[in-house]
């Protein structure tokens, strides 16, 4: 009996002190490392997530969308939480297209939350669902999707893969798109199945809105005519720009190639900058515009000044400058109509370097524009003391100085805006998500660069080159007066030589000559079965203008026989 009572007494003396020793430990865990345990405990059962509002939407003049965001799902999983990796890795990876090994190596990972695939399409995310495997997460994003495609892409650009601007209008604007970012945290169960948000940091707010000068109308007409050319002429590529010459609105920025932001793994990368912003090239004889400007509104030439072209052929130093056609005596007016290099030369010699020089730089070759939009050029204007008697010649008709297609059509517009430059621009107002005015911009003048005398010439001189005998005579409207002028550049090759099988041809221009509501750029690299500007790019323009004009429902100077009857009816 004595055994028994002594048995117990050490027994519940050991357990005494175990249970002394639990207490003990319970409590110094309790009160001395709560915190730590709290932080364990949330470490295995709370995972942290990063989030942001809907990014804004980018409209066309008219409210078009041409950018919206839509909800998508993201697919993760928790490593620790997956009973068979490679079964997994197998599954996944034919449910999701993606390589098993890489697979197989996050989910073996020891980090608590990897990412398996972001903004999967409905069916990829169906596909995983139906697994029913345990660890993953189907987490709520958003994703930037084009509803037009192609159109106006390279100014639009897109977003990366967290949303934010990586081209164009999508990049310059990011801040203002951007929806606010907050944090939350999901809370889960022993089985990794998540059962309540909380902790919610910041508000959930989508980004505003940007209202564009663009018209999508206008867009496609530039956008199609333009791919025609190319395609016909096998061109390596083209540009237009259409623009509001009184304000200095961009109604359209077309690309050939075009790419698909929707489908960006599709195009080349080469494909996605915006060349009339980012890319100089040599602009040929449509610099012959500033050229006579210089020389009528500095007094030494009028548009009756006589010029003798040399037969064609003119020798400076070592180079011969030659002309299309051989002409004698020309008057300014006549040298702009026939785009005689030699003529150029004669009369700009006769004006100045310094004053030539002076008048590109008001015109605004040589810097840039301070259009919204990323990556704009400068070109090249050199400085007029290092010039050369060549080199004077040879940029008089737009060889040795570069130019973007954007400062091209600006400089141009001063000349239909009565010689007051305009500041372009392609987004005209900022707007929040209820579509609430926040900030609109506008037309801004950035100064006068020749008198409205000298403009009124200039668009004179420039409407007898799309008369018969001009180099223009491609472009003229039905129904409508319009003026331009022909560019035709060689290339420079590799060997820094100019090239005699690769050109850049280009029509400028605006209409109506009496009352100007759009100047249109057409620019057409490397055309192969043709090269002068008069057949490649003037024909385009006249397409584009006249398709413009009647869509902007611009009455024509006369009307057609088709009205006529029908009145007479």
């Amino acid at each position: 009996m004595k055994q028994i009572k002594l048995r117990v007494i050490i027994i519940g003396a050991f357990f005494t002190f175990f249970f002394i020793i639990i207490g003990v430990k319970a409590m110094y865990l309790q009160v001395f490392r709560g915190s730590w345990l709290s932080q364990k405990a949330a470490n295995q059962y709370e995972v942290s997530f990063k989030s942001s509002g809907k990014r804004g939407t980018i409209f066309d003049r008219n409210l078009r969308e041409m950018a919206v965001s839509i909800d998508v799902t993201s697919i993760a999983a928790h490593p620790s939480q997956i009973e068979h990796p490679k079964s997994a890795a197998r599954l996944l990876s034919k449910a999701l297209k993606i390589d098993r090994k890489v697979l197989a190596k996050k989910l073996n990972s020891k980090k608590k939350f990897v990412w398996i695939k972001r903004k999967v399409t409905p069916k990829e995310a169906e596909a995983v669902k139906k697994l029913n495997m345990e660890g993953l997460d189907f987490i709520l994003e958003h994703k930037r999707f084009f509803p037009n495609k192609t159109l106006a892409a390279q100014l639009i650009g897109f977003t990366d893969i967290d949303d934010h601007g990586s081209e164009g209008i999508e990049y310059n604007y990011d801040d203002d798109l951007s929806g606010e970012v907050f944090q939350y945290t999901v809370l889960r169960d022993a089985h990794g199945r998540g059962f309540e948000a909380e902790k919610m940091t910041g508000l959930s707010s989508s980004g505003k809105n940007l209202v564009l000068t663009i018209d999508s109308t206008i867009q496609y007409i530039a956008e199609k005519t333009l791919g025609e050319t190319v395609k016909k002429f096998s061109a390596k590529s083209g540009m237009v720009i259409v623009m509001v010459p009184k304000t200095g609105a961009i109604l359209a920025m077309a690309h050939v190639p075009l790419f698909n932001p929707n489908a960006l793994k599709r195009s080349h990368r080469k494909y996605w900058r915006n060349r009339i912003i980012t890319d100089p090239f040599e602009p040929g004889s449509t610099m012959k515009i500033f050229s006579a400007a210089a020389a009528i509104e500095s007094g030494s030439s009028s548009p009756s000044s006589i010029f003798f072209c040399e037969n064609g052929a003119y020798k400076m130093g070592k180079h011969v400058i030659h002309d299309t056609h051989e002409h004698g005596w020309l008057s300014l007016q006549q040298i702009i109509k026939y785009s005689s290099n030699i003529g150029a030369i004669k009369f700009s010699a006769v004006t100045g370097s310094e004053y030539l020089s002076r008048t590109f730089q008001n015109f605004g070759f040589g810097s840039k524009t301070g259009i919204d939009c990323p990556g704009e050029t400068a070109g090249n204007l050199p400085p007029f003391r290092r010039w050369t008697k060549v080199d004077a010649g040879t940029i008089s008709f737009g060889q040795g100085v570069s130019v973007s297609a954007l400062q091209l059509i600006v400089a141009t517009s001063a000349v239909a805006n009565k010689g007051i430059l305009m500041k372009p621009y392609v987004v005209q107002a900022i707007t929040d998500h209820n579509g609430r005015l926040i900030k609109s911009f506008g037309p801004r003048r950035i100064r006068r660069v020749i008198s409205e005398k000298t403009a009124g010439m200039l668009s004179r001189i420039m409407q007898t080159v799309i008369t018969e005998g001009g180099t223009g005579v491609n472009a003229a409207l039905e129904g409508y007066s319009a003026c331009g002028k022909t560019g035709t550049a060689q290339k420079i090759d590799e060997n820094g030589r100019y090239s005699y099988d690769k050109y850049v041809s280009s029509f400028i221009g605006f209409a109506p000559v009496e009352n100007p509501k759009i100047a249109v750029l057409v620019v057409v690299d490397e055309p192969v079965k043709q090269h002068y500007g008069s057949i490649v790019a003037a024909p385009a323009f006249k397409a584009i203008a006249q398709k413009t004009l009647d869509y902007m429902h611009i009455a024509p100077k006369r009307k057609t026989d088709k009205v006529m009857v029908s009145l007479r009816r």
